[in-house]
């Protein structure tokens, strides 16, 4: 009977995998850059050279039930990872079976952001619910929304892409996009940065501490810091976030009925200046029936785990 399962997490920069048993207990974890390789076959071989010790060392493939695979773009029905825009691998990759040949196991791929959706409800503060959407405020904003205990897909794999709805029609370029007043473009660690390259242009008589940083050093991390010392722009830039973040966060509501909204990512970090905000908006703009019904929370997952832990649930399910 297979005691473990691995867990691989692509991301733009770096590819975190791991070893997971049935308790989500990650028993050994590496990680290799993804930009690294051009040709995503050389990728391959590198994963390879680094995940087979650790599998042996485990207890070898015949006690391994399979790999899961959390990737931008990556479609659950086909296992192919499909014109990534933050990946060097151009078009449609064909990434499952191409692990699968490799490694000679089964393979289950799916979005990031699903198996983040995935990790919370295997293991996470998700563990008892079916309906609930998770929350990624990263550079970008992704999500999963799990409906009757099951990640909605659509026809093609690629239901929820709830970052790119538009809260602000004609407003802020997206530039991975073209598109014109997303989520993301407001409510992800880059939207915050332009929030305050924004702010500091048009209130140049109000002073800040956020003007002692060049364009290329002002983050999100930034605001928060300054935020923290009482900086009257930083709390307003947290304030105006959080305002768009709970509109958008209602019409979710409103959409599926979710018991709770889990919010992931480094701008969480934030806390209560993101959250507060956040929740009053989007309480003021559900009707009725949806009012005070719907938890909003962090995870409860570390963070450094998760995306191996998400991938990973693919796997047991």
């Amino acid at each position: 009977m297979a005691t473990f399962v691995v867990g691989i997490d692509i991301g733009g920069t770096n590819t975190k995998f791991g070893i997971v048993n049935k308790e989500g207990t990650i028993m050994a974890q590496d990680r290799l850059l993804t930009n690294k390789h051009e040709d995503v076959e050389e990728f391959i071989v590198e994963l390879h050279e680094k995940l087979s010790p650790m599998i042996e060392k485990a207890g070898g493939t015949k006690n391994c039930l399979g790999i899961g695979i959390g990737a931008p773009n990556g479609n659950y029905y086909t296992g192919n990872i499909e014109y990534a825009a933050n990946l060097k691998w151009r078009g449609i990759i064909p990434f499952a079976r191409m692990v699968s040949e490799k490694m000679g196991l089964p393979v289950k791929l799916t979005n990031d952001a699903n198996a983040a959706a995935m990790g919370e409800m295997k293991y996470g503060c998700a563990k008892n619910m079916k309906h609930f959407i998770t929350i990624t405020l990263g550079t970008g904003v992704g999500s999963g929304i799990v409906i009757d205990g099951k990640i909605l897909l659509g026809h093609d794999g690629f239901a929820g892409e709830l970052g790119h709805t538009i809260v602000r029609p004609g407003g802020r370029l997206h530039k991975g996009t073209g598109i014109k007043g997303s989520l993301e473009s407001y409510a992800s660690a880059t939207g915050v940065r332009e929030t305050a390259l924004e702010m500091l242009t048009q209130h140049p008589e109000v002073e800040s501490l956020l003007r002692d940083y060049s364009i290329n050093e002002l983050t999100s991390q930034s605001v928060y810091d300054c935020a923290m010392k009482g900086d009257k722009i930083a709390n307003e830039i947290f304030e105006f976030t959080g305002h768009i973040l709970g509109e958008a966060l209602a019409n979710f509501v409103m959409f599926s009925s979710p018991e709770a909204i889990i919010l992931f990512g480094g701008l969480t970090k934030a806390g209560d200046l993101i959250m507060n905000p956040t929740r009053q908006s989007m309480e003021a703009n559900l009707i009725q029936i949806f009012k005070n019904k719907v938890t909003l929370m962090y995870s409860d997952l570390q963070e450094a785990d998760a995306a191996i832990l998400g991938a990973s649930a693919l796997v047991w399910d």
